[in-house]
């Protein structure tokens, strides 16, 4: 059987494989070499093969796969001696090869294996249509598998649409029912203030009534003595029930106050459960300090102007972290490159964050530390420092991308102040309301903390 097969010149043995062999193919290929590897004598073995001749098949694939592919290609005794093997243990499939009439059933990678090793007229194109088979087959698995990751992200982006729908109805709900509220409590108000004036007119009668009784008990008092006791004696009936009369108009009145000071502690609490739920800030600034005017003892507006800060002056990051709920937001890896670029990029990380954690302790300020995701070889383990929030950009979103969804999560009128030398940043921060810094000004900041 080796003279027939060393006589193959003038058939498949002249034919070359102009490109590597399918990654498919050689497994098959390493596998034929190791099953028929036992039935050799270990003289009949390459040399670079003789050490792997007491191995189990399994073992032999795998550790000596590379160099029983090597032996298989460059030696073409060894390739006949495992090819009647093969013939050995496949007979149907050796025959089919030797006729040109591959089995229909069989396997494409079994069959260019099998015609790799026996090498039968045409087995070239054998190999090349098994990789065009493996390549066909991963693309299909590709396309399959990319359909269906864009399903499921079709999936998600309309469920959060639909969570998005159900909480802004909610919210709506809500801030209707609150307006029905207020607007009911206004009423009530309205009401209240209502009855206390209808208490004072009548408190008001009463006073002008006793007056007026007053005023005739002395009249008769000087026209006839004779009837004083009793005028006395009336007056004083009188005056009891004038004494009477004003501690109902009293106990009348308290009562009154006591209702519109329970609905008046029920509107302000209300107001300060809306101011809270809307954070609204408190009132600062009375009309009477919008008149321009220089006071006693306060820098004119010249000396205002002769004190003003430089736009590069850190003290105005200062004054900006120092506003109501004032939220930081840095592009991390701008900063680090501006500032220590030299620096592997786990020190440049671990540098800044650092300093930013002084930084939020010092200004309670929010904090968020923008880096992009893209500059990882592998997960990052890091523990993020008190005060700061430690992003990393998903794959195929940039750093930058990811500072403006930050922006754009913000309500209107908090707020943002974002760090960046990048002017594509700073412009888009800034037509979202955010305002830009550089990363120099930060860089100064930090230095002197």
């Amino acid at each position: 059987m080796v003279e027939s097969e060393g006589g193959e010149a003038g058939d498949g043995t002249a034919e070359v494989l102009d490109r590597p062999l399918p990654e498919g193919v050689r497994r098959r290929v390493v596998q034929i070499v190791s099953d028929g590897f036992g039935g050799l004598t270990v003289a009949e073995l390459p040399p670079q093969l003789r050490q792997y001749a007491r191995f189990t098949p399994t073992r032999r694939a795998k550790f000596a796969g590379n160099a029983m592919a090597a032996a298989v290609e460059g030696d073409t005794l060894f390739r006949q001696r495992i090819g009647e093997r093969l013939r050995e243990a496949q007979p149907e499939l050796a025959a089919a090869l030797d006729s040109g009439a591959p089995l229909p059933a069989a396997d494409p990678f079994d069959v260019a294996a099998a015609a790799y090793v026996l090498r039968p007229t045409g087995w070239v194109k054998l190999v090349a249509a098994a990789g065009e088979e493996a390549v066909r087959a991963d693309a299909e698995r590709a396309d399959e598998e990319t359909k269906a990751e864009l399903e499921r992200l079709r999936a998600e982006v309309e469920a959060a649409r639909e969570q998005t729908r159900s909480e802004t109805e909610r919210l709506r709900t809500e801030l209707e029912s609150a307006k029905k509220e207020a607007e009911s409590l206004h009423r009530k108000l309205r009401s209240a203030l209502s009855d206390v004036k209808r208490g004072e007119a009548a408190l008001r009668k009463v006073h002008g009534e006793t007056e007026a009784v007053r005023a005739e008990t002395h009249a008769q008092l000087s026209a006839a003595d004779s009837e004083t006791r009793r005028l006395k004696a009336r007056l004083g009936e009188t005056e009891a029930a004038l004494e009477a009369s004003r501690k109902a108009a009293r106990e009348g009145r308290s009562v009154e106050d006591m209702r519109v000071r329970l609905l008046l502690d029920t509107v302000l609490e209300s107001a300060q459960g809306l101011r809270r739920e809307l954070a609204l800030p408190p009132v600062s600034v009375r009309p009477a300090e919008t008149v321009d005017a220089v006071e006693p003892g306060r820098m004119s507006p010249k000396d205002i102007a002769a004190r003003a800060l430089s736009e590069h002056d850190p003290a105005i990051l200062d004054q900006l972290l120092a506003l109501p709920q004032a939220h930081l937001v840095v592009d991390g890896y701008n900063v680090t490159k501006t500032g220590y670029p030299t620096m592997p990029l786990e020190k440049q990380r671990l540098r800044l964050l650092g300093s930013l954690s002084q930084l939020a302790a010092q200004t309670g300020a929010e904090v968020t530390c923008v880096f992009d995701g893209a500059e990882l070889a592998a997960p990052v383990l890091l523990a993020p420092p008190r005060g700061v929030r430690v992003l990393f950009s998903k794959a195929g979103v940039t750093a930058d991308e990811l500072i403006r969804q930050l922006v754009r999560a913000e309500p209107s009128g908090r707020p943002v102040v974002v760090v960046s030398t990048d002017r594509e940043v700073a412009d888009g921060v800034a037509k979202s309301g955010a305002r830009p810094v550089a990363s120099v000004m930060l860089l100064k900041r930090l230095s002197h903390a």
